[in-house]
């Protein structure tokens, strides 16, 4: 069943995950500006349910995981629930402590820009490692293959669709900012995963 897994990816996936909770926990979770897809919808649950995103993440991950099983490789999966465990278990430790800087819901553009690195170097390592933290990459899949419609439509469907639904607490000025840190986190992870790779001829 683990054959192929690393020790160097599974490492990996951990810090990288880790890192990124500590990004949503201090920087999107005070700011007022959001995520789309999957981390948007968890933020979205904290707000009008009071539901943890260590535990909605971990949920909603492992339904767009069995949603997209048939489309994904077994490497994929395995790093992904690494992934998605190390995200969990650090913003539970985090939730144990007050946010470092709450003054950056003042700071829009600054949580846009700092959400946007924590965001797409976190995702981006786990990414590269062969995983992801957050379920959207299984949905994307899943979706692509069932409705023969490319990737990137159904991720930009994702992410508009929660910006869409968070505007019922983000005042709408926020999503302007919540739009810059999506746009600039998805280039961040592209960079992250292509950096030093040949691109396919």
């Amino acid at each position: 069943m683990f054959r192929g897994i690393t020790l160097k990816n599974v490492l990996i996936s951990l810090f990288a995950s880790a890192f990124l909770a500590f990004g949503l926990y201090n920087v999107h979770a005070v700011s007022g500006v959001t995520e789309g897809g999957v981390l948007g919808a968890t933020l979205l649950l904290q707000h009008w349910f009071a539901i943890s995103p260590a535990l909605s993440n971990a949920v909603l991950n492992a339904l767009c995981y069995l949603f997209g099983t048939k489309t994904l490789g077994r490497k994929f999966v395995i790093y992904s629930i690494v992934s998605t465990v190390g995200f969990s278990v650090m913003y539970a430790v985090l939730e144990q402590f007050p946010p470092l800087y709450p003054a950056l819901y003042e700071m829009p553009l600054l949580a846009a820009l700092l959400g946007a690195l924590f965001v797409g170097f976190g995702a981006g390592f786990c990414v590269r490692a062969g995983g992801a933290p957050s379920g959207d990459d299984a949905l994307a899949m899943g979706l692509s293959h069932l409705l023969g419609k490319k990737i990137e439509t159904i991720y930009l469907v994702s992410d508009f669709t929660v910006l869409l639904l968070s505007l019922s607490y983000i005042p709408w000025q926020r999503i302007g900012w919540s739009l810059l840190t999506v746009v600039l986190s998805g280039r961040i992870i592209g960079v992250v995963q292509r950096f030093g790779r040949e691109e396919p001829k």
